[in-house]
């Protein structure tokens, strides 16, 4: 892939992920990187590598614009309620095939499309926060005026930081629900784990190493073993009679696919009101 330039508003978290995956992966050689953030300290504070131009809108009031002059990508991420006024800030300086990314949750592409010229190309972006570690699971939507060179870019930036899924964008809030939230379901489950494991008497140092070793192997077996089911793994380590048996029925007791579906109701009713709220 020709190096691209390319241009990262907003110095966030996630921003941050995707800025470093792009600099390790093959796409980035080469690539020219400006990146514009709020204050001067979270500029000094940026990237080192000789390819990244770190400039902060305290300094420079044009530091967005002079950013998307000849970017042929720009990640936009910036908070939600600002991206709004972001666009109509670096609207007018876009270059005519530039590929404009949204990072920002709840902002729908024809929100985005209404404030950048016409035929822009626009790739709306899940990502979750692994990408942080080289294991996000990222879903992205493209408007139609986005060409398939164009959402090839996008594709292997996240790519860089993970997994990509291509989807449509009435399946974002669905897939948002499941992996852009989902991180934080499966600390909340690990958490609980922790905690009951806590009070059968184990210390913090051991409960610790028994949880997490715990999920760590078993996400392993599924990820290593893709042609065996979830199920039948379980299977063969339930015993008939058996002590697994017996805890897995409690579990099951519980309803856990109702408790799932009617957290990804609520997250997708969330997601609307989102979008609603940044049209």
């Amino acid at each position: 892939m020709t190096a691209l330039t390319y241009a990262f508003l907003g110095g966030g978290n996630m921003n941050g992920a995707i800025l470093r995956g792009l600099l390790d992966a093959p796409l980035g050689e080469g690539a020219r990187v400006h990146v514009t953030t709020r204050s001067a300290a979270s500029a000094a504070a940026g990237e080192s590598d000789g390819r990244v131009t770190t400039t902060a809108l305290e300094s420079d009031a044009r530091a967005n614009l002079a950013a998307v002059e000849e970017a042929d990508v720009v990640v936009l991420g910036v908070k939600p309620y600002l991206i709004g006024e972001l666009l109509d800030e670096i609207a007018p300086a876009l270059k005519p095939d530039a590929v404009v990314i949204s990072v920002a949750a709840g902002v729908r592409l024809e929100s985005l499309a209404a404030r950048l010229p016409d035929g822009a190309q626009i790739v709306r972006s899940m990502p979750n926060t692994p990408a942080s570690i080289g294991l996000g699971v990222t879903g992205l939507a493209a408007n139609d005026s986005t060409g398939e060179a164009a959402l090839a870019v996008a594709v292997a930036l996240f790519e860089s930081v993970g997994r990509v899924a291509t989807i449509d964008e009435d399946r974002i809030d669905a897939l948002a629900a499941v992996s852009g939230s989902g991180p934080a379901h499966v600390f909340l489950l690990i958490e609980q784990y922790l905690e009951a494991t806590r009070r059968l008497g184990f210390d913090e140092e051991l409960a610790r190493q028994l949880v997490v070793g715990t999920f760590e192997g078993a996400v392993g077996m599924v990820v290593r073993d893709p042609a065996t089911e979830p199920s039948e793994l379980r299977r063969r380590v339930t015993s008939p009679k058996g002590t697994t048996e017996r805890s897995v029925a409690e579990l099951q007791d519980a309803d856990l696919a109702g408790l799932f579906e009617r957290a990804f109701d609520a997250n997708r009713r969330r997601s609307a009101e989102l979008a609603a709220e940044n049209s």
